[in-house]
């Protein structure tokens, strides 16, 4: 992207967050709208994912889904505006949060943390509220491709703390150093990144290449593991953010693989409380096991 280009969009984002939540919510609806019509090829990786793992609802449930997913995904875009250049104020009445006070307990008594957020679409929402919280973090990053975007990005998500970007081609090794600091480590569990460091297990019963760093490290530095949960309210335009509480005996006496089964278990639950707020635009079952025919 060139300078007048990166310019132009930085000029929008800081539009947003100027203009009323009013405004920017008809903007979202707007936008909401046009994007599975646009990007149809997105809209099919959506509504594939929907069949494979909610096979037992009515086509037009699905296709419900399908409508409030590309609303919240754009109503997601629009407040970027907001959490990367409002206010601190502004920020805290769009997103509130709850527990996220007990990770800074848990550095303070030397424990080792992983803050496993999983792929919803008030991700962005989410980390932003969380750096208000923790004067200092650690999460992963895949670099985007073109420079002025990444650092537009790269310095909106350490507006209000300490951040480090560990790049994922670094892998989870580039994480140790700040689980011993300790600090909390924000760690995206969920995404398909192919063969390596991955095994097969059931997402909503679809065998899914799943990582098993998170398994791996809390074991290893007997992490404590806080899932973290933040979905979008149509009606109010709020988003809220919620740290629950650790996940109990994990890993435990369970080997990697039946660890990592166990979080797509726990992700589904957390899914199921808001369907259409789950990452679906994401190839989530791109790698198949071996002999598998091709899904999307």
């Amino acid at each position: 992207m060139n300078d007048f280009k990166t310019r132009s969009l930085v000029s929008l984002l800081k539009w947003f967050a100027r203009i009323k939540p009013s405004t920017r919510q008809r903007i979202g609806a707007c936008l909401g709208w046009l994007a599975p019509r646009l990007a149809r090829s997105r809209a099919h990786i959506v509504r594939r994912n929907l069949a494979l793992c909610f096979p037992e609802q009515p086509e037009s449930v699905r296709e419900q889904w399908l409508a409030d997913h590309f609303r919240a995904l754009a109503q997601t875009i629009v407040d970027r505006g907001v959490l990367w250049y409002g206010t601190e104020e502004q920020v805290k009445e769009m997103v509130t949060q709850t527990g996220a006070e007990l990770a800074n307990e848990l550095v303070a008594q030397g424990r080792s943390v992983i803050l496993l957020a999983p792929h919803f679409v008030a991700l962005d929402a989410t980390a932003t509220r969380l750096t208000m919280v923790f004067p200092s973090a650690a999460t992963m990053y895949t670099p985007q491709s073109d420079p002025g975007i990444d650092a537009i990005v790269a310095a909106g998500r350490a507006r209000f703390n300490e951040v480090h970007l560990v790049s994922r081609k670094d892998g989870v090794r580039g994480l140790i150093r700040h689980l011993r600091a300790p600090r909390p480590v924000y760690y995206l569990p969920d995404m398909d990144f192919g063969r390596q460091g991955s095994v097969f297990v059931p997402f909503f019963g679809v065998p899914a290449a799943t990582l098993l760093a998170t398994a791996q490290l809390a074991k290893k530095w007997d992490a404590v593991v806080l899932p973290i949960v933040g979905f979008w309210n149509p009606e109010t335009g709020r988003y809220h953010v919620d740290v629950l509480p650790p996940l109990k005996d994990f890993p435990g006496e369970d080997t990697l693989e039946e660890a990592t089964a166990r979080l797509n278990r726990e992700l589904e639950t957390w899914v199921r409380r808001c369907p259409s707020q789950y990452y679906w635009v994401h190839r989530r079952f791109k790698t198949r096991p071996p002999g598998e025919p091709k899904v999307y």
